[in-house]
């Protein structure tokens, strides 16, 4: 129970139920820090996935998901370097995440630890498996989560 009570206070849930704010205010809390990991979630596997015959539609729908000045270097990136070399030898990528968690939310801006793992395939070659650790900061624009910043831990 203890456990609980620490994950309560660290949440500000039973602050919110102690004070009478009742369950509104508790999804209020808590709903930045779900739709958050959610969305760090999936978008990281959207960044670090594609097949050389889809690559350019693959990470087209994950620029989607971007903002900011990440957008643009990712775009740089993927389209000087990804998108041909996927296409000239033949590299696809699939991206999992084993786990997630909030290190912080509020209304409009929110940053999670996303653990990944990533396999490549080069050509015929052997699949090669990375595990890494990416903080990921998101910013909500215009009713909508985005992803505005990406970097290894």
């Amino acid at each position: 129970m203890e456990s609980c009570a620490g994950i309560r206070r660290a949440t500000g849930v039973g602050a919110a139920a102690r004070d009478g704010r009742g369950l509104g205010e508790v999804a209020r809390l808590l709903g930045p820090r779900i739709e958050s990991v959610r969305v760090a979630t999936d978008g990281t596997v959207a960044l670090l996935s594609y097949k050389p015959d889809t690559v350019e539609k693959d990470l087209g729908a994950a620029r989607d998901r971007l903002a900011g000045n990440f957008r643009d270097s990712y775009t740089s990136l993927t389209r000087d370097v990804v998108i041909p070399g996927s296409k000239q030898k033949q590299i696809s990528a699939v991206a999992t995440v084993p786990a997630a968690a909030s290190v912080s939310a509020i209304e409009n801006h929110a940053v999670v630890l996303v653990f990944v793992n990533q396999t490549v395939v080069i050509g015929n070659g052997a699949p090669t498996d990375t595990a890494s650790t990416v903080r990921v900061t998101l910013d909500r624009i215009h009713g909508r989560w985005l992803i505005s910043q990406f970097d290894p831990v």
